[in-house]
């Protein structure tokens, strides 16, 4: 083998089985090497982290093989759906760094082609109209191993189902009493092709189509049609379609036939996203937000892309994540500690360094000036000197973290205590010689002296201590409300907690709110809502939208190290 070939074989290795298949039909020159591409929420709630695993490979995949991606809306539901989530997806797309430039439809712009071809279908006795319940069609269907029935209603006459059909929509007809049923095999194995529902009635009005239909499509007949419509090459979608695609299959051929076209859409299905303490329900995920248990939709708790956003992640961090994972024929479980990785390795090169305490003890440097006032320079960001770097002010009082001290400490325990020297970043070495206790013995402030000679360019500023910790001046902090999150649920896959109300497995702690921390004053003078910073020595926080002039709120994106 040369190298050449050694070099195109390690290339076809790194490709997923998606991409393979895509370049196998490019090679084959299926579709005039054409490449097709489309995502299809439906507008019925916010997208969530699995959705942008199926995003990254609709636009992805195009961008790769110099082809289209169509935004589509599935539509085809108006009691569940709403142009507030329109406007959201829309928002979110573009926030991963896509685009779907001029190509933005809903299925609802083919309501009445999908409609003719139902008649077409009916009239070629395809397709009938069948007036039993619901649960009645449910219990005809059989099961896995058992055969179905057919419904009386099956050999009736087209021009009947022709005009009861057309009878659903004018409104005559309520909800419930009659469905428009593919005309297929009721024996078949596989039971999606048991004469499927086409068309159901839903007397609500509907989002962009107002009160025009009565009968709506249902999606294994509007989906495949409607990528047709369009010039979808590869419909790209998760496993759980993968039953679906024989009926895919069967409706677009039966477009293809009535059109007399030489072109059918290929529908490829990937595994969908699990992740470790997570709920991918968008039903669930909308109990959370309509019974207060989450503070909306962009609650940085939630799965979504507007609640990763504002706890402060990235879109690089979640296309890099995405990345990792990969796609797969196989369903599984991803390690949510993946995903807070990917967020910790991007910000570690962007987040500005900062000081802030969020459990705040007062220490007096006895023997600093009472008056003095010091400012030094830290470093913006020592991954990237370029960033620079800022001023933060030091005084004689200072505030430092509460579990930064211990009056009575092993000799494992190198930060502040009684009689031993701590390096306050940046500043000075100082010792701690006493405290002060209230009345029930808890310690309300620490005195310590300070080195003059420790400072950066005396005498003793490389002398060696095992303590480094931050701190802010007194006089100069300002105050800061800090949301510390967790995961939201308390076992690992909640999803498959079938007996149990999904609510019981909630985190208590999964936000605590701290309202007494202090920060810089760099902060006061910078921060703006989706800023991201480095708390030195606590984590990566993300200023929140609920900040205002007097109090900066942070939410915390993700600690320093993993918390496992």
């Amino acid at each position: 083998m040369t190298t050449v070939e050694k070099n195109e074989e390690a290339e076809k290795k790194s490709l997923n089985f998606i991409e393979q298949a895509i370049e196998n039909d490019i090679r084959e020159g299926k579709n005039g090497g054409r490449v097709h591409t489309r995502f299809p929420p439906e507008p019925n709630g916010y997208l969530h982290i699995g959705h942008a695993k199926a995003i990254c490979m609709d636009f992805g995949a195009a961008q790769s093989y110099g082809g289209k991606c169509n935004l589509r809306f599935d539509d085809t539901n108006p009691v569940k759906e709403d142009t507030e989530y329109v406007d959201a997806i829309m928002e979110d797309i573009h926030w991963l760094g896509f685009d779907w430039e001029d190509r933005l439809f809903y299925a609802s712009d083919y309501f009445q082609k999908l409609w003719d071809l139902a008649e077409e279908m009916i009239r070629r006795d395809l397709a009938y109209v069948d007036e039993q319940s619901a649960e009645i069609i449910a219990q005809q269907k059989g099961t896995p191993t058992q055969a179905g029935i057919n419904s009386p209603y099956r050999d009736r006459p087209t021009e009947e189902s022709l005009e009861l059909f057309r009878k659903m929509n004018t409104g005559e007809i309520e909800e419930g009493a009659m469905v428009l049923r593919a005309k297929i095999d009721m024996t078949s194995p596989n039971m999606h092709f048991r004469d499927p529902i086409m068309y159901r009635i839903i007397k609500h009005p509907h989002h962009r189509t107002g009160n025009a239909w009565n009968a709506y499509p249902m999606y294994d007949y509007a989906h495949g049609q409607s990528d047709y419509f369009e010039g979808i090459t590869h419909s790209i979608c998760t496993l759980e379609f993968e039953v679906h695609r024989p009926l895919y299959d069967y409706f677009a051929t039966k477009l293809m036939e009535i059109e007399g076209g030489d072109y059918k859409p290929r529908q490829i299905e990937f595994n969908r996203l699990n992740l470790t303490y997570t709920m991918m329900s968008k039903r669930k995920l909308l109990q959370l937000v309509k019974e207060g248990l989450v503070r909306d939709w962009d609650d940085p708790r939630m799965p979504t892309i507007c609640g990763l956003r504002r706890r402060g992640y990235t879109p690089e961090s979640i296309r890099n994540f995405i990345n990792r994972i990969g796609y797969t024929k196989y369903d599984g479980m991803i390690d949510v500690s993946l995903l807070e990785h990917s967020i910790r390795e991007d910000l570690n090169k962007k987040a500005t360094r900062v000081s802030a305490v969020i459990d705040p003890i007062k220490v007096v440097i006895t023997n600093y000036p009472e008056d003095l006032v010091e400012t030094f320079s830290i470093d913006n960001n020592p991954e990237n000197p370029e960033e620079g770097k800022h001023d933060i002010p030091f005084s004689r009082e200072i505030y430092i973290e509460r579990e930064d001290f211990m009056e009575e400490a092993s000799k494992k325990f190198f930060r502040m205590t009684v009689d031993k020297e701590v390096r306050l970043k940046g500043a000075y070495i100082v010792k701690c010689t006493g405290l002060k206790k209230d009345e029930n013995g808890n310690i309300e402030e620490i005195y310590c002296e300070y080195d003059p000679e420790s400072k950066t360019g005396m005498p003793n500023c490389n002398k060696k201590v095992k303590g480094t910790l931050h701190w802010v001046s007194v006089k100069h902090s300002y105050p800061a409300e800090v949301r510390l999150y967790n995961r939201l649920f308390t076992v690992e896959d909640p999803s498959a907690e079938q007996d149990a109300d999904f609510r019981t497995l909630l985190n208590p702690e999964s936000e605590v709110v701290i309202n007494k921390a202090f920060v810089e004053p760099y902060l006061k003078e910078n921060a703006k809502p989706g800023d991201k910073y480095q708390f030195q020595r606590i984590g990566y926080f993300c200023v929140d939208k609920d900040s205002t002039e007097d109090k900066i709120v942070f939410n915390r994106t993700v600690s320093l190290k993993d918390s496992k």
